[in-house]
């Protein structure tokens, strides 16, 4: 006798949390669940939502997860659920939509933890910074003139003919403070990769 009263006071919170959640979606999508014809949202719901409440469970090992994702699957559904109820399997359909709502999840996941690990893409963001400082410093330690050089030919991209106009001198002149700067350079970053 207790475990039927048990069972009983389980599923009555279940309905209250169900009906809650009826509520709740046709707030939010202005529908009315009772209206449906055939399969309505609300048997199917009542039907599939503990099985896969356990089978997200077992695949996220973490019920607030697993909760998350069975509700975004089922808002899902009930958004298309004109269709959903015609289909042949729609059982079939709300697990392949949890399921690639948790593959999403995951994905999300993995990509912001590397952008807090700093290895976004591949990049190690970490060791790009000491390479750029080192460059900074490098290139903080040449003379203006070759800074100008290097800056108008290798960052903006002058030939050196256009360079030379804007620095007032010559092509010839900027190709050598040019390459003069880029050995500098060079020499600065191997030195401090040494060190």
């Amino acid at each position: 006798m207790p475990q039927e009263l048990a069972a009983r006071m389980n599923a009555k919170q279940a309905s209250g949390v169900h009906e809650s959640m009826v509520r709740n979606l046709e707030v939010v999508l202005g529908k009315d669940v009772t209206e449906e014809p055939g399969l309505t949202f609300e048997a199917f719901f009542e039907t599939e939502r503990a099985r896969l409440l356990r089978a997200l469970y077992v695949l996220t090992g973490n019920a607030q997860e697993a909760e998350e994702i069975l509700q975004d699957a089922f808002l899902a559904l009930w958004e298309r659920w004109e269709q959903v109820s015609r289909m042949d399997e729609p059982v079939g359909y709300l697990y392949r939509t949890a399921w690639n709502r948790h593959r999403s999840r995951l994905r999300r996941t993995v990509r912001a933890t590397r952008r807090v690990v700093g290895m976004a893409e591949g990049t190690d963001l970490f060791a790009a910074a000491d390479e750029r400082d080192a460059l900074a410093r490098a290139i903080a330690k040449l003379t203006p003139r070759r800074r100008e050089a290097l800056v108008l030919v290798e960052l903006i991209g002058y030939d050196s003919a256009s360079a030379g106009r804007v620095m007032g001198v010559t092509d010839v002149t900027i190709r050598r403070l040019a390459s003069e700067a880029r050995a500098h350079v060079r020499q600065e970053l191997e030195a401090s990769n040494d060190g």
